[in-house]
């Protein structure tokens, strides 16, 4: 493990949410924006010195940290990274940036409680992914409802604002119970396995239980309840209609960060399939069916789409099958590819979804009845949709195509149904995406609106060259990603293979 004597983690986890007090004491609204973005900022230079101090040919946590929290049920403040999770770290503060640059203008109502909440989200998002107690991940997970709540039901865009983030709240508590379940059976295995009592031999710490014996009945038990929890928030079908709905009532610089961070797929990965090794390969028929029919129930459904922002929704939700059938395939292209995939979500689908905000605000819908001929318009606009388009579907030159190809390569060293079934998605993914491409950008322009359009803004085309410029280096220079989450794969892969019958 790394250490340094500066908890940087901490200070990562903690500048966003005291940054979030003080930009809502700010009275002058301007000033508030300003300060909320170099927080922000400041947050993105922290994620990337974690970067220069974490090193990617260990497999094991690094720049750990370690305090006693509740010493009666020994909860412990315990936060650390690995090669799996570090790059979400500045790539999530990145999105924020992003977020608040889309939102700059656009926020007129109490701005100074839009920001706040924007950094609260940002700190606790990065405190799940830093998070290496069982009970302080649980904590920073439920913690995100409540920003979300307000984003989306106060400044959503659609008349039914309010609906949808109740339904994604009730989703979210309905998704936490089977966790924290879970989280209960294997403290109490921990003081069961070290024959000491209850509550004074719990132990919540990831660390620990990792190392800890867990019977096959309760893997079994565990590893369905992280599994049910996970899949709701991740989402997988059917548990997914949250997301569209969220999708055409949220704002849209909000949906990009629910889309861009996959909070339920991480879940998962670090969690779920370690923590139940056994039960992990001994259920991955059913994890692999739920992630193929996730891909394909998708894909088939965005076909259908004539709304941007909902096709976006479905086209997230299909790629959250593909990357479960690469986390199925216990491979080392499989797991590398899913992993790649996920650092993708917040890059292009939060892009993509940017831009159909940027239509939304312009002409007032994102339905192909009131599009096409954009491209003569918005020719900018038309560029860069492009460019996250043809990454959405795996262009090679662009990041989506290595995550792609790896998570198909390890379906087929799987089993050959699962590289059929993620083969077939990739497929459909090409023809939702050129189908709703050709009949909004291209061909003649039908309404009076589309000639009145103006283009991206200065501000807007900044905001969208970072992640596109990303996108491209990360398509020509793969191993960039894929050199720092090696070493964590090999050991996230050894830990349920070896530990399996």
């Amino acid at each position: 493990m790394s250490e340094i004597d500066f908890p940087l983690l901490t200070l990562i986890i903690l500048l966003p949410l005291l940054g979030a007090i003080a930009v809502g004491m700010i009275s002058n609204a301007k000033q508030a924006k300003i300060i909320a973005l170099s927080i922000a900022g400041f947050e993105l230079l922290l994620s990337l010195l974690v970067l220069q101090f974490f090193d990617s040919r260990s497999g094991d946590f690094q720049l750990v940290e370690q305090y006693t929290w509740i010493p009666l049920l020994n909860i412990e403040y315990l936060v650390g990274v690995d090669g799996i999770s570090v790059l979400f770290l500045p790539l999530s503060a990145l999105l924020t940036i992003v977020a608040m640059l889309a939102c700059w203008n656009s926020t007129q109502y109490n701005p100074r409680f839009h920001f706040s909440l924007l950094l609260a989200l940002e700190g606790i998002t990065i405190g799940v992914f830093c998070a290496l107690d069982m009970m302080l991940f649980f904590l920073f997970w439920e913690l995100t409802l409540p920003p979300l709540f307000f984003l989306i039901g106060l400044w959503g865009i659609g008349s039914q604002r309010r609906s949808a983030a109740m339904k994604y709240t009730l989703f979210m508590l309905f998704g936490g119970v089977p966790l924290l379940l879970a989280m209960i059976v294997l403290a109490t295995n921990h003081a069961i396995q070290v024959g000491g009592s209850i509550p004074y031999d719990l132990s919540f710490s990831f660390l620990v239980l990792l190392e800890t014996p867990l019977p096959d009945n309760l893997q079994t038990i565990v590893f369905l309840l992280l599994l049910f929890g996970f899949a709701v928030k991740a989402p997988l079908v059917p548990f997914h209609t949250w997301l569209p709905a969220a999708a055409m009532e949220g704002p849209t610089h909000i949906v990009a960060l629910l889309m861009g961070l996959k909070l339920g797929i991480y879940g998962i990965l670090r969690f779920a399939m370690p923590l139940a090794p056994v039960a992990a390969v001994e259920f991955v028929w059913l994890v692999s069916i739920l992630g193929a029919v996730t891909l394909v129930y998708s894909a088939l459904i965005a076909l259908q789409q004539t709304n941007l922002r909902r096709l976006l929704a479905y086209v997230s939700i299909s790629h959250v099958g593909l990357v479960i059938i690469g986390l199925s395939s216990f491979n080392m292209q499989g797991v590398q590819g899913a992993i790649f995939q996920m650092l993708n979500f917040t890059l292009i689908a939060s892009a993509l979804i940017l831009i159909a905000g940027f239509i939304q605000h312009r002409l007032g819908s994102t339905d192909l009845i009131h599009l096409g001929g954009i491209a003569k318009v918005m020719p900018k606009l038309t560029c860069f949709y492009f460019l996250f388009m043809l990454a959405s579907i795996g262009l090679p030159g662009t990041s989506g195509f290595p995550a792609e190809l790896l998570m198909i390569v390890g379906a087929f060293m799987a089993h050959s149904g699962l590289g059929i079934a993620a083969l077939s998605g990739a497929i459909l993914g090409a023809a939702y995406m050129l189908s709703y491409t050709r009949r909004a950008f291209l061909g003649p322009i039908k309404h009076n609106d589309v000639w009145q359009t103006q283009d991206l803004q200065l501000r807007e085309l900044y905001l969208l060259c970072v992640p596109a410029l990303l996108v491209l280096l990360f398509g020509f220079f793969p191993d960039m990603i894929l050199d720092v989450n090696k070493a964590a794969s090999e050991v996230w892969l050894s830990r349920i293979l070896f530990d399996s019958p």
